[in-house]
């Protein structure tokens, strides 16, 4: 097989899942975004149905093509929308929308009363991450705003952006409880959420209505905690391509010189998503790269298992690796 091949455990997915049920004990928000950080966004939502109580995305498209494939549910998308197309575009679909500022809230206003549409929609607080959110007098104007015909504010929500600081923690969730009440009090009572995994494995009282895990479903904890009940969900393999004798000249690109013993060319490089910096002497090239180790042309080898480790050895961070880990892979999904 030329393509790189991923397997998915779905069991550790669940376990996963159930993990985080077990020490959260409130409702499980399941982030599947960027195709599941590599695993399958549709396949990811049907191994964790009956566990996740909803769903979340980056994009309204990301959304839609969970719709597509069949999966049912609430499905927040996280990134606020960008034009009216999109917003018409989720109503269709039934996904919850963020606002995080006063033009969101105009746009969907604008979009609701254009189509007459019914939007749900999620509120967004900034409280210390500066990214998205509602703060201040923004938040003020928009509470004080008159009520908008289509408009169904059903949550309110913010993201721990240093959860592994017990101080910086409790000063942000301090200021998301004071600035969730008074968005209640406009809205009623509402789902609040803040903890994303590392906020969740901060202990039960961060997580307020419902905990939103990404990282976590996948087996990994984020930088600063330790979680070893996860499981590890994905492995990536590649096919040898050739198996021969060092004759002359170098290995792969730039000046490295092997030690003259046998060398196997494996059929993944930096497009399959592996990186290309960090290798040691022997960098990837594109589509393909050099080992000094005997293999049998044909074979399989595992080259990722451990994101973590992966990350350290390339200056990264898991998240990004196993987004990209995948990028020419096809994907089986084991249950064992």
């Amino acid at each position: 097989m030329q393509q790189t091949r991923a397997v998915v455990r779905t069991d550790a997915l669940r376990a996963n899942a159930e993990f985080f049920r077990a020490a959260s004990g409130v409702k499980l928000c399941a982030v599947v975004k960027a195709d599941g950080y590599g695993h399958g966004a549709a396949a990811v939502a049907r191994a964790l149905c009956g566990l996740a109580d909803c769903f979340a995305v980056a994009l309204v498209e990301e959304g839609a093509r969970l719709r597509h494939a069949g999966v049912a549910g609430d499905i927040l998308v996280l990134c606020p929308p960008l034009c009216e197309g999109e917003v018409l575009r989720a109503a269709y679909h039934g996904l919850v929308l963020t606002v995080s500022d006063g033009q969101d809230a105009a746009l969907i206003a604008r979009a609701c009363a254009r189509y007459g549409l019914r939007v749900r929609c999620h509120v967004k607080l900034n409280t210390g991450m500066n990214r998205f959110g509602l703060d201040g007098r923004a938040l003020a104007r928009f509470l004080a705003s008159p009520p908008v015909a289509g408009l169904c504010v059903e949550g309110v929500y913010s993201h721990f952006y240093r959860p592994e600081d017990a101080a910086v923690r409790e000063g942000q969730f301090a200021r998301f409880l004071r600035m969730a009440d008074a968005v209640e009090g406009r809205f009623g009572k509402l789902c609040r959420h803040i903890a994303a995994t590392g906020g969740a494995l901060c202990g039960r009282r961060y997580a307020q209505d419902m905990v939103r895990v990404g990282l976590g479903l996948y087996g990994y904890a984020p930088e600063g905690f330790c979680a070893p009940a996860l499981r590890p969900a994905l492995r990536v393999y590649a096919s040898v391509a050739a198996a021969r004798a060092y004759r002359y000249g170098g290995a792969g690109y730039g000046g490295y010189l092997p030690q003259g013993g046998p060398l196997s060319v494996v059929r993944a490089g930096y497009a399959d998503g592996f990186f290309r910096t960090g290798q040691g002497r022997n960098a990837l090239c594109m589509d393909a790269f050099v080992a000094e180790r005997p293999l049998q042309k044909y074979e399989d080898v595992c080259l990722f298992s451990d994101a973590d480790a992966y990350a350290r050895a390339h200056g990264t961070v898991s998240y990004e690796v196993l987004v990209r880990a995948c990028s020419r892979a096809v994907k089986e999904y084991a249950d064992f």
